[in-house]
């Protein structure tokens, strides 16, 4: 059974949280006191695991400003709290149908919820009560006259009435009067057929952390008291969980006598949970996780100062010094609490349905990423997931479409706030901005390392440089000459100051990053600096001046100066007077070589502001939108091409000596 709707109501906040559709693994996103983790509690309450029993309680749960009037709110019973829909399986849907014929179910969909004081789930199943007659008629073979005594039944109760006061029934109606006995009802017996696959509900919160130490005789008096279970005690029964993760359960602890035999096991267990551990804990390999039972010292506090006590003590190799659990830092003890406590369910028959409130928020965004990784891998192949957070490293960009938003809603009427209560949305682009802040932040970085980060990365000036180097690659193209390769990706870096950062941020990728710069007066230190430098590969930074002759140059000196000028006619119109040319932009500024300096002299001294203001980006824009400016029979289109295909080539090369 894979659940695929919810919906809370009468619970806390959730006075009515509207129905929301459920992924295999669903991110419940929103703001802190929204209300997720009542969303959370809700689920977790409906058939909650031994490990953490959940359960609705009136006083406690229900809306607090309606408690007053839950009578009269509810006159017919009481308050319903959760329901679901659940898809069953094939597998699921043929138990069934073997048991009550082909056809019985008139949906794959069935209906699960509770109420307040409910002693379990009620059910709801689409079943076909006319099919199901006829399946039984025909298995139990009743001919024409047997089937007209009982044909007036509407229900199972009913057919079974009607058999019960036959004066003379025959064997097979007998047989059929005992099958439905046996069955209660054709619904009961339906839901006692799926009953063992409904999913029990595992909820782990971001407080759950395991201790590092425990007494052996406290925790069997606990344990005898039934008092394990009790929220004070969860970092205790966590440890006696993770004593059964490492191997060496407490039963076993009581029976081993001898010194070598229980050494043995306890390294074994210190070496399988390490493995466990660092497999998906990436943020420190140098740690062994150690196991050790040993007496308790009088000096220690109660209960750790009498008889046997069992300790966690993580190792590091790269310091050669061993440190409690508790001591570790609280992203790492959360991380191995939270696989202790997963290590209970995985191997289990029945089913489980893993709730994580807050999942990682004491990781740092790389663990967190870590953690994501151990959902797909090792938790999402066996079990729904659905996590709370509002992380933007605990949001798979990628699945962005199995988030759902939750918000504490308000409705203002005049001067008052009325709450509207948590509600569960799925239209995540319509929301308060400050819930949308967790998926803005990891769809923003996954366009950072996908859209705008390759393999192959090239940094450049800013977004005007890769629409010029893109359309005149275009243009080479088209003149069957040698184009960019298309393995390079452009990426804007706002100026060569700014490549160390950029190598910094986005180094973990393994980029092979080269550097395309303008070229000025005072830049020559910096680039010098960069080309020596150990964050780029000797040699990877390319400047525009080596390819046009000129002392300094930018993108725009790659262009013959009249080709340039009557770019820059097409952009803003300049007609008559206002019209350029190459001696006129020449002569505009004659302190410098560089076209864009001398295109904005240009504007400054001979075009009116009211007619044109010079912008470095239009341009760039207007060859974009009209490629056809660059065609070969354009005059200085071919020496603008000679040019930029030698820079091209110099690039590719870079490629080539990678690749191979």
């Amino acid at each position: 059974m894979e659940l695929i709707r919810a919906h809370i109501t009468n619970f806390r906040s959730a006075e009515n949280s509207d129905e929301f559709r459920v992924d295999y693994v669903t991110c419940l996103v929103g703001k802190n006191e929204a209300g997720k983790s009542t969303i959370l509690a809700a689920l977790a309450a409906l058939n909650p695991h031994p490990a953490t029993p959940m359960v609705f309680d009136k006083e406690r749960d229900y809306p607090r400003r309606f408690l007053t009037e839950y009578a009269s709110r509810h006159p017919k019973g009481e308050a319903v709290t959760i329901k679901t829909t659940w898809e069953l399986t094939d597998d699921e849907v043929a138990e069934v149908e073997d048991e009550l014929g082909k056809g019985v179910l008139k949906s794959r969909e069935v209906q699960i919820s509770r109420t307040y004081g409910a002693k379990a789930p009620s059910w709801e199943v689409p079943l076909n009560l006319h099919k199901a007659f006829e399946n039984l008629f025909e298995q139990f073979k009743l001919g024409a006259p047997e089937r007209a005594q009982i044909k007036a039944a509407g229900t199972s109760n009913e057919l079974v009435e009607i058999l019960s006061k036959l004066e003379s029934p025959t064997d097979k109606q007998k047989a059929l009067l005992e099958k439905l006995k046996s069955f209660g009802s054709i619904t009961g017996k339906a839901i006692a057929l799926l009953q063992p696959y409904l999913p029990r509900f595992m909820y782990f919160s971001n407080y759950d952390r395991m201790e590092g130490a425990v007494s052996i005789d406290n925790l069997q008096q606990l344990r005898a008291n039934n008092q394990l279970n009790e929220d004070r005690y969860r970092g205790l029964r966590l440890f006696e969980e993770f004593l059964d993760y490492a191997g060496v359960p407490l039963s076993e602890i009581l029976k081993v006598n001898t010194y070598e035999t229980f050494n043995a096991k306890l390294q074994a267990a210190s070496n399988n949970i390490t493995d466990q551990i660092l497999e998906y804990w990436t943020q420190n390999p140098d740690l062994n996780v150690q196991v050790k039972i040993e007496p308790a010292k009088p000096g220690d506090p109660a209960p750790l100062n009498q008889g046997m006590v069992a300790r966690a003590r993580i190792y590091n190799h790269l310091h050669r010094v061993d440190t409690p659990f508790s001591e570790r830092s609280a992203g790492f003890v959360w991380f191995f609490s939270f696989l202790v406590k997963f290590a209970q369910v995985k191997d289990e028959n029945v089913p489980v349905v893993l709730l994580l409130d807050e999942p990682g928020l004491s990781l740092h965004g790389k663990a967190q990423a870590d953690l994501l990784r151990f959902f797909d891998e090792k938790l999402a192949p066996h079990h729904q997931i659905i996590y709370s957070t509002h992380s933007p490293f605990m949001v798979a960009p990628d699945k962005l479409l199995a988030a759902r938003v939750v918000e504490d809603q308000v409705e203002q009427k005049g001067q008052r706030r009325v709450p509207l209560g948590t509600k569960v949305r799925e239209d995540v682009l319509t929301r308060d901005p400050d819930t949308l802040f967790p998926l803005q932040g990891a769809l923003g970085y996954e366009i950072t390392q996908t859209l705008f980060i390759g393999k192959h990365t090239l940094l450049v000036e800013g977004p005007g440089d890769i629409i010029y180097l893109k359309a005149l690659s275009s243009a080479l193209g088209k003149a069957k000459r040698s184009q960019l390769d298309p393995r390079w990706t452009l990426c804007p870096a706002g100026g060569i100051g700014n490549v160390r950062s950029f190598m910094a941020l986005f180094c973990g990728n393994k980029l092979d990053v080269a550097v395309l710069t303008d070229y000025a007066q005072g830049q020559k230190g910096q680039i010098e600096k960069l080309r020596s430098s150990d964050i780029l590969k000797a040699g990877r930074v390319l400047t525009i001046e080596t390819f046009t002759g000129k002392a300094e140059s930018d993108i725009e000196d790659l262009f013959e100066p009249a080709l340039y000028a009557d770019l820059l006619n097409s952009t803003y119109d300049l007609k008559g007077k206002t019209q350029a040319t190459a001696q006129k932009l020449d002569t505009a500024d004659t302190s410098t070589v560089r076209l864009v300096k001398k295109a904005e002299a240009y504007f400054r001294t001979e075009v009116p502001v009211s007619a044109a203001e010079f912008d470095h980006y239009a341009p760039a824009e207007w060859l974009m939108l009209n490629p056809s400016f660059l065609s070969a029979s354009r005059a200085g289109v071919p020496e603008t091409l000679d040019r930029t295909e030698a820079l091209f080539k110099a690039l590719n090369a870079f490629l080539n000596t990678t690749d191979h």
